[in-house]
């Protein structure tokens, strides 16, 4: 039996083989429209856009629970009564999540929380490494998983471009100053995890495909970084012309595989549709 089960929120954007490959156990975000609250991974991001326009509001988003935790952690500790539990956990800036999670830890000595700095395929970069390293390393301790993933988080370079910078603009991450002069000018910002807060470090003008391609070309010069695999997202509504061209491009600067993961519920409120994304690991 492992020595550690891992657990993570929905909004890591965890694929299920990928879940049921290292036994990731996930905590449900939550997605809220008009006055129905749901679980996130219950509604795809083509149902949050439909039903969103059909109510005439925005979509918004709340934190795994503390409850959620509690009985996340419970269960784990009844079912692998030896193991660790290990919540690799969304960004803390962003959400309340962690610190539910640390106050559903009190008490619970086999909890260790720490937290990921990323978020959606960031997040899910760091968990699947940190799988990946204790799968390798049986006899890991705590805190030699631990410093792992302090080390892997700091190497994450993730970001996203959006199509629709209403969703931005509604969840706060863009004035509507900011707004207003990127519509005129047809300006599309790149959103990037900063010591894990959202921050537009990039204008980039031009049709979505050109965009994205210097996006990738952004994200390519802050390395150098590991050419194994990029991590590609989308959310509902992304051409596949512009699926084709990145594709086409990935292959051609180097990188050897790829794989592509379409945003759940809890992202897709944030990003809005259209929206591309991408993640890369720097060298050690």
């Amino acid at each position: 039996m492992s020595k550690f089960v891992i657990v993570a929120e929905s909004g890591a954007d965890i694929p299920v083989e990928v879940r049921e490959r290292y036994n990731i156990h996930i905590v449900p975000m939550h997605v809220i429209i008009g006055d129905e609250t749901m679980d996130d991974g219950t509604i795809s991001g083509h149902e949050v856009y439909e039903r969103s326009r059909a109510l005439g509001v925005m979509p918004k988003t709340s934190a795994a629970t503390l409850h959620g935790f509690v009985t996340m952690f419970d269960r784990l500790h009844e079912e692998y009564p030896d193991a660790t539990i290990l919540h690799v956990a969304y960004s803390s800036v962003t959400t309340c999540s962690y610190a539910s999670a640390l106050t559903a830890a009190q008490g619970r000595h086999y909890v260790v929380s720490i937290d990921t700095k990323s978020v959606s395929i960031g997040q899910s970069l760091v968990v699947v490494r940190a799988a990946q390293f204790i799968e390798d390393h049986p006899d890991a301790t705590v805190d030699d998983v631990l410093s792992f993933i302090e080390s892997m988080r700091n190497r994450v370079l993730l970001g996203f471009v959006p199509s629709d910078l209403a969703y931005l603009r509604a969840g706060g991450r863009l004035s509507n100053t900011q707004f207003l002069g990127a519509h005129l000018l047809k300006i599309k910002p790149v959103i990037e995890l900063v010591d894990g807060n959202f921050v537009a470090t990039k204008k980039l003008r031009g049709s979505m495909k050109r965009a994205v391609l210097h996006f990738i070309d952004h994200l390519m010069s802050e390395g150098p970084v590991n050419m194994d695999r990029i991590g590609l997202a989308y959310s509902d509504g992304l051409g596949q012309d512009i699926k084709d061209a990145v594709e086409e491009y990935v292959t051609k600067l180097g990188f050897k595989s790829f794989d592509w993961v379409e945003v759940g519920g809890m992202v897709s409120s944030h990003c809005g549709p259209c929206a591309f994304g991408a993640v890369m690991e720097k060298q050690a």
